[in-house]
């Protein structure tokens, strides 16, 4: 292979042929990939389907803790797991710069192939299209996935169960991605503890569900923060959402960070934590199921829906007062993920 992307990688003849065999089926390889179809042809397991897409574009692509291609798999796989959603099958569509380095290339591939069999998932089909130096920055990734849900989860994604008195669990500490990026775009080398909070979390999800545990919502609180996802649970839901900030675990270096550069860490994004709606009876018993989870080691009840505030959430600050906890206007910090 070329130690380079050519754009001939993306002709469809022998250089793409090679590359497609050489790297993407390497690590790929699967029954399924393996047929070489236009189309994969995937066998279903239900009637209920839960299909996602998304876009990577995270800048750097490499970040302590994964880099874009840990990240495409695993934000698809949280996708579908916070519909209760069980996931199976991704699609992976790569849009990559002329030059770029196929060590780096196949970095990213394997990261995405090992994230890929933790999270129990299968790559089924995929495309890399090859453009001119300067019309993309280095390498973009399009993953889709699809899921077979329970007709008993079938309302997690709405929340149309939600009621006053259910309990808001959050599976550890926020802002952790959001200030890996950014610690790594303004500061290069610098080095600290902190790191990227990436991980596929459709494991510690079935293991709450599989217990009878009784989730009224779940929502990955990525771009926009924990505060996106409160603000829109209440708005949509016409509920009142109150928060304990005392309960909301940010790590001192994250804090840190976010005070030096001016972020409020309630609306940092994050790529490893999932807001959980609960019924009140069944909040312990989640919080402990999270809680021996790697992903959930401290996790923390951290709300509670109330009836006052409706389509409000209200923030229960530190030093006893509360405020309201709003949407953001604007783009915070763009490519994120």
């Amino acid at each position: 292979m070329e130690k380079n992307i050519l754009l001939g990688h993306g002709s469809g003849g022998r250089l793409s042929h090679d590359l497609i065999n050489q790297l993407f089926y390497k690590y790929f390889n699967n029954p399924i990939l393996s047929q070489q179809t236009d189309s994969a042809i995937l066998p279903a397991e239900t009637a209920n389907l839960a299909y996602t897409t998304d876009s990577y574009v995270v800048d750097p692509i490499f970040f302590n803790g994964g880099n874009i291609g840990k990240l495409a798999i695993c934000g698809t796989v949280n996708d579908l797991a916070v519909s209760g959603a069980t996931p199976k099958y991704i699609s992976s569509a790569f849009i990559i710069e002329e030059g770029f380095p196929f060590e780096d290339l196949e970095k990213i591939v394997a990261s995405m192939a090992d994230e890929a069999k933790k999270a129990g998932v299968i790559i089924t089909t995929g495309d890399t299209k090859v453009v001119n130096k300067g019309q993309c920055d280095k390498v973009f990734i399009n993953t889709s996935g699809i899921g077979f849900l329970n007709d008993k989860y079938k309302t997690i994604s709405s929340g149309i169960n939600i009621g006053t008195g259910d309990k808001i669990l959050l599976n550890g500490s926020i802002a952790d991605h959001g200030m890996t990026i950014m610690a790594a775009r303004n500061f290069g080398n610098f080095t600290s503890d902190i790191q990227s909070d990436c991980a596929s979390l459709n494991g510690m999800i079935r293991e709450i569900l599989e217990a009878g545990c009784r989730i009224k919502f779940m929502r990955d609180a990525t771009r926009g923060g924990i505060a996106t996802v409160l603000c829109e649970l209440a708005e949509q839901h016409k509920r009142g959402v109150l928060i304990d900030e005392a309960q909301v675990n940010v790590n001192e270096n994250v804090r840190g960070i976010c005070e030096l550069l001016g972020f409020d860490p309630f609306y940092v994004a994050n790529e490893g934590k999932v807001i959980v709606v609960v019924e009140a009876a069944d909040a312990t018993k989640a919080l402990h199921i999270m809680q021996q989870n790697e992903f959930g080691k401290n996790a923390s009840i951290i709300g509670e829906i109330v009836d006052e505030h409706h389509g409000k959430a209200i923030l229960q600050t530190g030093i006893g007062g509360k405020r309201i906890i709003d949407m953001l206007a604007g783009e915070q910090l763009p490519r994120i993920c």
